[in-house]
């Protein structure tokens, strides 16, 4: 997967803002202002780190070669997934909508409402 299709699938979701609060060289996606996803765009091969419930991120790890614990982020809730390599595309893009939920199940009720609408 290209970064440039990883980057436009995050912002296809609802509510979705680009930012760069850790500097420019990191794009960080954010709903109701927390982070599900970030990425280097210098990075080669491109790499993204995405949310994920933690027994999953256990099964991924075991599965799939280019999924590894998220890159200085909390290992139990975060991964770090190699765009460029051999995951499929269709389950990267379920990866990124797998962290958007989580973001978003854990907001306010009320932000969450508006979100989910």
């Amino acid at each position: 997967m290209h970064l440039a299709d990883f980057c436009a699938h995050c912002l296809s979701l609802p509510h979705v803002e680009e930012t760069t609060p850790l500097g420019p060289d990191v794009l960080v996606y954010k709903v109701g202002g927390k982070m599900f996803a970030l990425t280097l765009p210098d990075e080669h091969p491109a790499t993204a780190n995405l949310k994920c419930d933690p027994d999953r991120s256990i099964d991924l790890r075991d599965r799939y070669e280019d999924v590894r614990p998220g890159y200085h982020m909390n290992k139990r809730h975060w991964n770090t997934l190699t765009l460029e390599g051999r995951l499929p595309n269709a389950l990267i893009f379920e990866l990124i909508r797998h962290s958007y939920d989580l973001v978003v199940a854990s907001l306010p009720k009320k932000l969450r409402a508006e979100i989910t609408q």
